[in-house]
């Protein structure tokens, strides 16, 4: 449930999650760089005409403006990175959970013979830390 907030954020954290936002917004609309270069510069230049605004009121009336202004802009399909949640990669090597090694091979095993005795020693200790913590496990009855 990522997408609940859990803190406060604070007023310039909005703005410079809005400010990152449109950037990425820019980047998705002009794929060549000098025109990008060019739009960011103004972009920037209209984030720095407000940012000496002390009235609160006022500067989140700006901040909504540009909430609203972004989201009618917004690209209709994005880029996304790589590797991130919606990019081409994402998930694509897939880390192995922790048991997968317990059905390794013993002649597998004997090629990192320092690792697994290690291992083994902390499974057991993990053991122990569970059963002082929770209690020893009972059996069903049927």
């Amino acid at each position: 449930m990522s997408y609940l907030q859990t803190e406060i954020i604070s007023h310039a954290r909005k703005v410079c999650s809005l400010y990152k936002r449109s950037l990425r917004n820019l980047e998705s609309w002009y794929d060549r760089r000098p025109m990008l270069r060019y739009r960011a510069v103004l972009l920037r230049a209209r984030f720095d005409e407000n940012k000496d605004v002390k009235d609160l009121r006022v500067a989140q009336q700006l901040l909504d403006e540009g909430e609203k202004e972004l989201f009618s802009l917004i690209h209709y399909q994005p880029k996304k990175f790589t590797y991130s949640p919606g990019g081409v990669a994402y998930e694509r090597e897939v880390a192995p959970p922790d048991w997968v090694l317990d059905y390794w091979h013993p002649m597998e095993k004997a090629a990192y013979p320092e690792y697994f005795a290690r291992r083994e020693q902390r499974k057991k200790e993990y053991i122990e830390w569970w059963e002082k913590t929770y209690g020893k496990p009972t059996e069903p009855s049927h």
